[in-house]
């Protein structure tokens, strides 16, 4: 079915632009785009509005930064966008955070 190679497609080219190459643990893309975020310590991404993570309102997400021993790297960094692995820490939920990087602080 045509919408199934579309897919996988459009798939590996967000890949090949990180330069990731999907492994043992496959996790699903989050658009996070809209989104400001930081790096705390290199264990977790905050990321929301940008005024509450400056003031440090706790009005924000937090996820810890998904160091999974299949991949050699957990952060993906590209002129334009950011990719994170994430785990949000609830109900198993792991994802591949996509970031615009001109949004980090």
């Amino acid at each position: 079915m045509k919408i199934f190679d579309e897919y996988f497609n459009l798939q590996q080219k967000i890949y090949s632009y990180f330069g990731f190459v999907e492994d043992w643990v496959v996790l699903p893309l989050d658009d996070r785009r809209e989104c400001y975020w930081t790096i705390i310590n290199d264990e977790e991404v905050i990321f929301g509005n940008k005024e509450d993570i400056l003031n440090n309102t706790g009005d924000y997400y937090s996820n810890e930064i998904y160091k999974q021993r299949f991949y050699s790297k957990w952060l993906y960094r590209k002129i334009e966008y950011t990719m994170i692995m994430v785990d949000t820490r609830t109900d198993g939920n792991k994802f591949l955070a996509i970031f615009d990087s001109n949004k980090e602080i």
